[in-house]
């Protein structure tokens, strides 16, 4: 039996626009509930989320049964976390603050299992391989990977192409927070100079024959964003899902 076929990495290599949103809980729970909404793509956030791998590989439990595919956003691009998340059943990672080519092949390689990669050989009682009974899954794991990487600063941008040469990357996400601040726009991504770059990159990648991603945070940032061609389009997170809601609910009530 073959590791699971990946649908989400042929969507994106298929040049197919895919609908996600951001996670940052780290709560099986709230995952769960996520996975009904009918996204196609779902972030675990290791990164600014209060995640561990045990919690990690909880939210991927909690998704198995879901149609939206979970993608693990680790800390930083270390190869023991990538090691730990494609052990613990992620096919979808996503690296932040990756400025070189460098960085991208490393990341490559711990995805890979030797000898073209640095992947560890021990997902036999992992969760990756449903404790064993995929018999395949060590000769056939790589093809299935998806990775991502996060480029959001300067240093990142002028790399950039260096980094969409890089084979094995499956796409680039522009991290628009990290970036406006790092061009010296405090946060602010809606300034034009960095619409610009982000504009830019996103044609860029393209271009490379890679998927293009972005996180909007409003709807005229996700609008922005959808009409520059943003392939795995994030549109929401759900710690701002339910706090705006949540205050809209209750000032819609006490004002009455």
């Amino acid at each position: 039996m073959p590791a699971p076929k990946n649908t989400f990495k042929t969507a994106l290599a298929n040049g197919e626009r895919q609908i996600g949103c951001w996670m940052s809980f780290a709560e099986g729970s709230v995952a769960e509930i996520m996975g009904t909404a009918g996204f196609d793509w779902l972030v675990i956030d290791g990164e600014h989320g209060p995640n561990d791998i045990r919690s990690i590989r909880d939210q991927l439990m909690a998704l198995a049964a879901s149609p939206s595919h979970p993608v693990v956003r680790l800390p930083i691009g270390e190869t023991w976390m990538v090691k730990q998340a494609l052990d613990a059943g992620a096919q979808n990672i996503l690296i932040p603050m990756v400025e070189t080519a460098e960085q991208a092949r490393e990341m490559v390689r711990a995805c890979q299992y030797p000898p073209h990669g640095t992947r560890g050989v021990g997902a036999t009682a992992a969760r990756a391989t449903m404790f064993g009974s995929v018999s395949d899954y060590i000769q056939t794991a790589d093809q299935e990977i998806c990775l991502l990487l996060q480029v959001e600063n300067r240093a990142g941008i002028e790399n950039l192409d260096e980094i969409l040469a890089v084979e094995g990357v499956d796409g680039v996400f522009i991290g628009p927070a990290d970036l406006s601040t790092d061009m010296g726009h405090q946060g602010n991504a809606a300034h034009p100079e960095v619409r610009a770059v982000i504009a830019d990159a996103i044609t860029r990648i393209k271009a490379a024959g890679k998927a293009p991603g972005i996180l909007g945070v409003s709807d005229e940032a996700t609008q922005a964003y959808f009409d520059m061609g943003a392939q795995f389009l994030a549109v929401g997170l759900d710690v701002m899902i339910l706090a705006q809601n949540a205050r809209h609910l209750a000032a819609t009530w006490k004002e009455k």
